[in-house]
């Protein structure tokens, strides 16, 4: 009887694993229909027209774009503003996590050699601090925006709901980080935050708990809005975000004047 070289048994096993991998509910879930990585695929118009819908930067530059979405007095660019402002607020807020120390002790030490003693430090948290303010007010105009054109309606509702969504976690995220600075205004601010939020009906009172990390405000009480200003909240809201820009593209683009 004649033995089949090693070769070649070990690329049939290696060809039988590639097979049986690629016939799983797993692979197909990640490798869309028109993937090169998919079972069966040969270079056809469909597949090729597969990989451009499934393409990630399809949806963030779409091959055709009406021509009313291109005009600055329409939509007054306050969608890609926000998203500028967030980065500009992401890499300012990088630099200052450098010289900040979320504890009750060195918090506002810490805020005030930063704008002294630090180089650009007064100019970095400024940029950060009035970045966030016109974020809060570029998004709600935004919206305004929107709604008063009715880009809202059908296909969009879905898209609506996630910009509610995006101004709720932007009005967060300017929330938290209005307290680390732990003075005096960012103390009295998580005193009546906490107290709103611990007249929620059913579990308010744990809710409270939660967020103070105690019965009273103290040292918890930072670093549980530091994680959530700048770790959670942001976390989420870039989830939103890639969500929303899906959308948009999926939904046929910005929508067209009334």
């Amino acid at each position: 009887m004649e033995r089949k070289p090693t070769s070649k048994v070990v690329s049939e096993k290696v060809g039988e694993l590639t097979e049986t991998v690629q016939d799983s509910q797993a692979w197909n879930s990640i490798f869309r229909p028109g993937s090169v990585f998919r079972k069966g695929y040969s270079d056809s118009p469909r597949n090729r027209s597969y990989v451009i819908m499934n393409s990630v930067l399809y949806h963030l530059h779409p091959v055709k774009v009406k021509r009313h979405a291109v005009k600055v007095s329409y939509t007054l660019c306050l969608g890609g503003l926000s998203f500028f402002l967030f980065i500009l607020l992401t890499v300012t807020g990088i630099f200052l996590m450098f010289f900040y120390r979320p504890t009750a002790a060195a918090a506002w030490s810490d805020i005030s050699s930063l704008q002294t003693s630090v180089a650009f430090g007064l100019l970095v948290r400024n940029m950060h601090r009035w970045g966030a303010h016109l974020m809060v007010l570029s998004v709600f105009l935004h919206m305004a925006r929107v709604f008063y054109h009715g880009a809202y309606k059908s296909p969009r509702e879905f898209n609506w709901v996630i910009g509610v969504i995006l101004l709720t976690l932007t009005l967060l995220l300017s929330f938290t980080g209005y307290l680390l600075p732990w003075d005096q205004l960012a103390l009295w601010a998580v005193t009546v935050g906490t107290n709103m939020m611990g007249f929620t009906p059913v579990f308010g009172s744990q809710v409270r708990f939660v967020l103070l990390g105690g019965a009273e405000i103290g040292t918890d009480t930072l670093l549980r809005w530091y994680v959530l200003h700048v770790l959670f909240v942001p976390f989420v809201t870039v989830i939103f975000m890639a969500i929303h820009f899906w959308r948009v593209r999926k939904d046929g683009g910005i929508s067209g004047p009334l």
